[in-house]
C-alpha cells in the first residue's frame, strides 16, 4: 500500500492510521492492534464512552479499501466539520482537554485498558465540547507499570496551562512551536518563583526536570498499582481545577464599555440580521469576533460559526458562554487573521494550515477593516483577495477616520493612508466582489455592506 493513502498526520503509530477515501475520512485498524482493539469494544468500554459523548462515534467497515497487508478492519469516523488544534485554543478549552483526558484514564481503567496516548492533538471541539479522536489509544492495562502517558500530559496540557495560570499570558499558542509538549527543563527555567510555594509545581516540574532520563522509564520496580494510577489522576485533576488565567485584556470588554454604546450595537444588529438572512448555505467565518455578540446572532439563525480572535480573553469568555448556553454550533478559535496558523509537523504536511481549513459560505468581518488597514497596515486590495479566497460571500463593516475607534488607532501614529475612505474601500472590493447591499449605521459614520465574490475569483 503506497504511504501517500495515508493521512500525513497518520504515520508514527503501528496500531493503525487514519486516510481519505471517497470523499470521507476512514481509520484502519492494523492487525498489530487487533486484541486491543477488540478488548476496547468486548468490555463496553467504547459503548460508554460513545453514550457520554466524549469520544468520535464510528461505524465498523468490514472491508479492505486500501487492499493493506496489515489490515484488520475498517472504522468510519463520524466526520469532523472543522478541525482545530490546541495551538488554537483558549485557555479553558485547553483545560476542558485536560480534564477529560484525565476522565478517560479513570474510566478505562476501570475497564481493564489505559489511555496510552496523552496529546492534546487527539482532542477534537464537537458541538461545543471536547471530543477524544483517538480510537486506537486504549490499551490493556498492566497495573503494575506507571501511566506511559504522564510525561506527554504534563507537557502537552498541564506545562502551558501552568504557565498561562502565573503569567496571565497564551501559553497554548506554543504547541504550535512544541508539538510534543514544552520541554519540562524550559518550564522549570521559566516559571516565576512564586510558583514555587506551589507543592504541585515541585512534584510535576521540578523533580522531573531533576530525575532527568530516569524519569518515567516504566520499570516495573517502582512498584506501581491501580490505586496509585488514581491518586495520580485524582490529584492531577485537582491541580487543574484550581488554575485561572482571567484577566482584563484591552479587548474583553468591548461591548460593556465601548464608546459606540448600546443603540449602535442594537442599530448594527438589525442590519446583520437582516443581511444574514440573505446568506446562503450554513458556515460562517466570523473574523475578530471578540465576545462573540455576531457569532452568536449568527448561531441562532441556525448557521455554523468559526469564530476567530487574537484576543485570548474575550475567545475564553466566549467559550464559557457557550458551554452556559449550550450553543453546539460556534467553534472560538484564537486566531490572529493577519498572522493565522500555517501548516505544521513533519514537512508541514501533518495539520494543515489554518487558510486551508478555513472555507465557509461567508465571512463576517466586523468592526475589523480599521484594524487590518491601520493597525497591520494590510492595503485594501490584499485584504478583498484575501477575504474572496476564504469564502463566496462576505458581510463586512467600514469603519472611517471620522469614528473614534480609528482616531484611537492614529493617535500615536503618523496618518500614512490618504487612500483610506469609503469610496477606496468600495472601489478596491469591486474587483472581487459585487455589493449587494450598503447600510448605514444610524448615528455613526459607519457603513456594513453585504457582498457576492465575483465569479471564480
Amino acid at each position: 500500500m503506497p504511504d501517500s493513502l495515508r493521512h500525513p498526520s497518520s504515520f508514527k503509530d503501528p496500531s493503525g492510521f487514519v486516510f481519505p477515501y471517497a470523499g470521507k475520512i476512514y481509520r484502519q485498524v492494523n492487525k498489530a492492534f487487533a486484541e486491543n482493539y477488540d478488548l476496547f469494544i468486548q468490555t463496553g468500554l467504547y459503548d460508554l464512552l460513545r453514550n457520554r459523548n466524549v469520544i468520535i462515534r464510528h461505524e465498523e467497515v468490514k472491508e479492505n479499501l486500501l487492499k493493506s497487508g496489515e489490515w484488520y478492519l475498517t472504522l468510519l469516523p463520524e466526520q469532523i466539520s472543522f478541525w482545530s488544534y490546541p495551538y488554537e485554543w483558549c485557555f479553558d478549552q485547553l483545560k476542558d482537554a485536560a480534564l477529560l483526558t484525565l476522565d478517560l484514564v479513570k474510566i478505562s481503567v476501570e475497564k481493564g485498558l489505559i489511555v496510552k496516548d496523552a496529546t492534546p492533538f487527539n482532542i477534537q471541539f464537537v458541538k461545543g465540547r471536547p471530543v477524544f479522536i483517538d480510537t486506537l489509544s486504549f490499551v490493556k492495562y498492566d497495573e503494575s507499570l506507571p501511566w506511559i502517558a504522564y510525561r506527554q500530559f504534563c507537557e502537552g496540557f498541564l506545562y502551558p496551562l501552568l504557565l498561562s495560570h502565573y503569567y496571565k499570558k497564551n501559553f497554548q499558542n506554543q504547541l504550535y512551536i512544541y508539538p510534543e509538549g514544552i520541554p519540562v527543563d524550559l518550564v522549570a527555567k521559566i516559571l516565576p518563583a512564586k510558583s514555587n510555594l506551589n507543592p504541585a509545581v515541585w512534584l510535576h516540574v521540578h523533580l522531573p526536570n531533576k530525575m532527568g532520563k530516569k524519569r518515567n522509564t516504566g520499570n516495573s520496580n517502582l512498584n506501581f498499582n491501580k490505586k496509585k494510577l488514581l491518586t495520580l489522576i485524582d490529584h492531577l485533576r485537582n491541580v487543574l481545577l484550581k488554575l485561572d488565567h482571567t484577566y482584563t485584556s484591552a479587548w474583553s470588554k468591548y461591548y460593556t464599555e465601548t464608546i459606540s454604546g448600546n443603540e449602535y450595537i442594537e442599530k448594527k444588529e438589525k442590519i446583520v440580521h437582516k443581511m444574514l438572512q440573505q446568506v446562503e448555505g450554513k458556515t460562517i467565518l466570523d473574523i475578530g469576533a471578540n465576545l462573540g455578540y455576531f457569532s452568536i446572532l449568527a448561531a441562532k439563525n441556525n448557521y455554523s460559526v468559526v469564530a476567530i480572535d487574537n484576543d485570548e480573553q474575550s475567545i475564553n469568555t466566549l467559550y464559557k458562554k457557550i458551554k452556559e448556553q449550550q450553543l453546539e454550533n460556534i467553534l472560538p478559535l484564537c486566531v490572529d487573521i493577519s498572522n493565522p496558523s500555517g501548516g505544521s509537523g513533519f514537512a508541514n504536511t501533518e495539520r494543515n494550515p489554518f487558510n486551508e481549513r478555513a472555507k465557509t459560505d461567508a465571512v463576517m468581518a466586523l468592526a475589523l477593516v480599521h484594524h487590518l488597514a491601520i493597525g497591520k497596515n494590510i492595503p485594501f486590495d490584499l485584504m478583498a483577495e484575501y477575504f474572496s479566497k476564504l469564502a463566496p460571500q462576505l458581510i463586512i463593516e467600514f469603519v472611517p477616520k471620522e469614528d473614534e475607534k480609528t482616531k484611537l488607532l492614529l493617535l500615536n501614529k503618523k496618518d500614512i493612508y490618504p487612500n483610506y475612505s469609503a469610496e477606496c474601500f468600495e472601489n478596491t472590493f469591486l474587483k472581487y466582489f459585487q455589493i449587494k447591499e450598503r447600510e448605514n449605521i444610524n448615528g455613526s459614520e459607519r457603513i456594513i455592506y453585504l457582498m457576492k465574490r465575483i465569479g471564480n475569483k
